[in-house]
Formats: structure tokens, C-alpha cells, sequence
């Protein structure tokens, strides 16, 4: 089992585990990720990636009945936190540490308020500062240039690709130091998925990614390091 250098880890995580309603999803967890590169999460179905996603920035939280034990530690703004500390903000972790679903989820509003709503969310009033990271969001995402002449449409008016990628364009507009993505392309067609995975290649320069995949033409094309999981533990990290 390869391990990541240490100055070049962005989350390391110890000794997890996770329980829903008794029984274990997830059994002692041991496992690091490198920093500004797409860690996929691989393995058979049911046991824990998408689970294990949610434990980094703690969504899991609104389950009720779920449990968890261990630590995790992530590198944000410079330095080590251990994100389930007492005084650990939620709203500023998740923030940090953004999570895009399997379904597209576009808002019921315009593609602008999309984009703006985590934004006023957390206060943001200053229109031209809004507009900017707005765009800023949609270039990242690959987005801008279809969607640029028609931001007042309603979100749901764009195909399902589109929608996906406004889901990482509203991820991205907080500017996140990690992106968590579970299945991203697994509801899109081939064209579609292309797009997303060369979004995500030209992302990791700026941020550390991790996606949950079951198609392992997409984990060899996309990874630089491979985390399978199988009998709810990482049984092989490997560096492509």
C-alpha cells in the first residue's frame, strides 16, 4: 500500500468508523489524500464510499440514528483542523469542503441565483461582488460561455449535463480548498461526462478532489490516486 507524502497531504483520516442504526458501514478507516489531486473512491456497491464522503464535512450530521468514531483531519487555510473539534464551525467547514451529488439538484430559481444563493447565504450584499464570483464559478465550471446571455432562465431548463455542472459551479462559488463529488457522472451521457471529467482535471490546480466512481475506464482517466474500499474498510490506496 502506497502512502502519500506527508507535506503533500490535504486529509488524513484514523482509525473510522461509522455506524447507522447498529450496524457498521464503514470499520476502521485509515487513509490519506494528496493535495491539489483527483483521489477516486472505487469498490463494490454498499460498502460506505458515499457514506465516507459525508464524514469529511460532516453532512452526515442531519442522519438520524447514525453514529460515528475516529478522527479527521484536514488541512484548511494553512493549517491542521480537526474538523469534528468542538469549536469546528459546520457552516465554515462545509464551505471549505463542498459536496456535489449524484442527481443534479439546481435550485427552483434562476442560473444567477443558482450560483448566488450560498453567497447571500452567507451575506454577501455587494451586487458587483456577487456577479463576479458568479461568472468566476461558471468559467471554472466550463459553464459560462452556453449560459452567459441567458442567466434569468430557470435553472431547470438546462440539460442534464449542464445542470451537473451548475451544481459544481454553485460548489465552486465559495471558493472551496476541497470538492467532494459522489457518482457525479452516473445520470449523464457519454458526451456529458467527458465535459465533467475535463472540468475536473483542470480544477485540481486550485483545489484537492475526491470522487466516489463505479466506472473504472473513468477512475483510470481521471486519477492520480486510487482508494478501493470493499468490506467497508480501504483495502489498496495506490498511486496511478
Amino acid at each position: 500500500m502506497s502512502h502519500v507524502m506527508t507535506d503533500d497531504v490535504k486529509i488524513r483520516v484514523a482509525n473510522l468508523d461509522f455506524f447507522y442504526r447498529d450496524r457498521a458501514i464503514l470499520n476502521d478507516v485509515n487513509v490519506s489524500f494528496a493535495k491539489h489531486a483527483i483521489s477516486t473512491l472505487t469498490g463494490p456497491s454498499g460498502v460506505g464510499k458515499s457514506t465516507f464522503l459525508m464524514t469529511l464535512n460532516r453532512l452526515w450530521e442531519n442522519l438520524p440514528d447514525a453514529a460515528m468514531t475516529g478522527r479527521v483531519e484536514i488541512e484548511l487555510q494553512g493549517k491542521w483542523q480537526d474538523v469534528y473539534a468542538r469549536g469546528m464551525s459546520v457552516t465554515d467547514l462545509r464551505k471549505m469542503v463542498a459536496m456535489v451529488f449524484q442527481a443534479p439538484n439546481p435550485l427552483p430559481m434562476s442560473i444567477r441565483k443558482n450560483i448566488a444563493f450560498p453567497l447571500k447565504l452567507s451575506g454577501e450584499t455587494n451586487r458587483q461582488t456577487v456577479a463576479a464570483r458568479v461568472e468566476q464559478a461558471l468559467q471554472m465550471a466550463n459553464l459560462w460561455s452556453e449560459v452567459k446571455d441567458r442567466l434569468n432562465d430557470d435553472a431547470r431548463t438546462l440539460s442534464g449535463g449542464q445542470q451537473q455542472r451548475l451544481c459544481i459551479a454553485r460548489a465552486l462559488v465559495m471558493e472551496p480548498e476541497v470538492l467532494l463529488l459522489d457518482e457525479p457522472t452516473s445520470s449523464l451521457d457519454q458526451a456529458s461526462t467527458a465535459v465533467i471529467e475535463e472540468l475536473l482535471v483542470g480544477l485540481k490546480d486550485r483545489l484537492t478532489i475526491l470522487v466516489v466512481s463505479h466506472y473504472q475506464e473513468q477512475v483510470m482517466r481521471i486519477s492520480d490516486n486510487i482508494v478501493r474500499f470493499d468490506g467497508n474498510t480501504v483495502v489498496a490506496q495506490t498511486e496511478k
